[in-house]
């Protein structure tokens, strides 16, 4: 039997379970994959939390990974047996020895790039790749803002901005932060910890502030980011770390400079398989040519996927982290 990772109430960590389990067989359009590694993101501890309701209980946890095709369905066109393959844009379920998973949602892997690499890179490196790429799409010589620069996706971002000849300011919460943002290539760090971020992002920008906030924080950055903007300014809410974006006043957007508000997902950029297979082809090139740095940071038996959440959620980690089945 294959093992996996699953919830049966919505909780903490603690509510993660190692079971065993039977994988289904791949329907028409469906895929089996041997998963080699697999990506840990804070969109998995949103569902464990019931912040994103699952469709049901209990249920499978994680939605990035990398390894073999295993078995394909009747209908599938595009892969076979023994191909390398990654995803990151779910079912849910990867915390697993073996996913079943749409043909729709597996790219192909080029050989230069490792499994670990792969799951540690795909829904972070996708979610850099529509930032900064289609929802603002940066041409060079843009000053931007980025929280949680020392992150896995503020990493990714920090070193894509580098390549686009980008200036990338990062908030950081420690100076250990702030000096790997700086090495990943970020411009400037606000260590907010100590620092008013708005005063210093006027200081940074001569009075300008910036054309575009990524804000992958949610909550306790939102008005902080509105702050940032400048006049006609982009904000980009694209995540939930420290809680949900509610209440939003359209008044205050008037208010701070007729700013512009969107929350994009990667299901909405990446929504069918030539889009993913596109977007996934670009950052795959962006490592192979060595723009783009995969840091496995922390590396953790699936077994301990509960112990990882917790030092996910802690921010105790850096750049990427990987569940080896």
């Amino acid at each position: 039997m294959a093992k996996r990772i699953q919830f049966r109430a919505h909780g903490g960590p603690e509510v993660l379970e190692y079971v065993d389990y039977q994988p289904a067989a791949p329907g028409p359009k469906e895929v089996r994959v041997t998963n080699k590694a697999i990506g840990l993101n804070f969109i998995d501890t949103y569902y464990r939390s019931g912040l994103y309701p699952p469709p049901s209980l209990p249920s499978g946890v994680g939605s990035e990974g990398a390894g073999v095709v295993e078995a394909v369905g009747s209908d599938v066109t595009r892969f076979k047996v023994g191909d390398r393959v990654a995803y990151g844009s779910g079912p849910l379920g990867a915390y697993s020895d073996v996913h079943v998973l749409p043909e729709a949602n597996l790219v192909k892997l080029p050989d230069a790039i490792s499994f670990e690499q792969a799951a540690g890179v795909m829904l972070k490196g996708l979610t850099v790749q529509y930032l900064l790429r289609q929802t603002y799409e940066l041409k060079g010589g843009e000053t931007i803002l980025f929280h949680a620069a020392a992150g896995g996706v503020g990493s990714l971002a920090c070193q894509w901005a580098r390549a686009l000849g980008v200036k990338l300011i990062g908030t950081v919460s420690s100076a250990e932060k702030a000096a790997l943002a700086k090495a990943n290539g970020a411009w400037a760090t606000i260590d907010y910890s100590y620092e008013n971020v708005a005063q210093r992002v006027l200081e940074l920008t001569d009075g300008k502030k910036v054309p575009v906030v990524y804000d992958g924080v949610g909550k306790d950055t939102w008005l902080t980011s509105l702050d940032c903007a400048a006049p006609r300014g982009l904000v980009v809410s694209f995540g939930n770390a420290s809680g949900a974006v509610d209440g939003v006043n359209l008044g205050i957007l008037a208010g701070k400079g007729s700013l512009y508000v969107t929350r994009p997902t990667l299901g909405t950029y990446a929504n069918n398989a030539e889009n993913l297979q596109r977007m996934a082809d670009e950052l795959f090139e962006m490592i192979i040519s060595g723009k783009l740095t995969v840091d496995i940071s922390q590396r953790y038996p699936l077994a301990d996927a509960a112990k990882a959440q917790t030092e996910l959620s802690a921010r105790r980690t850096t750049g990427s982290v990987v569940l080896l089945p």
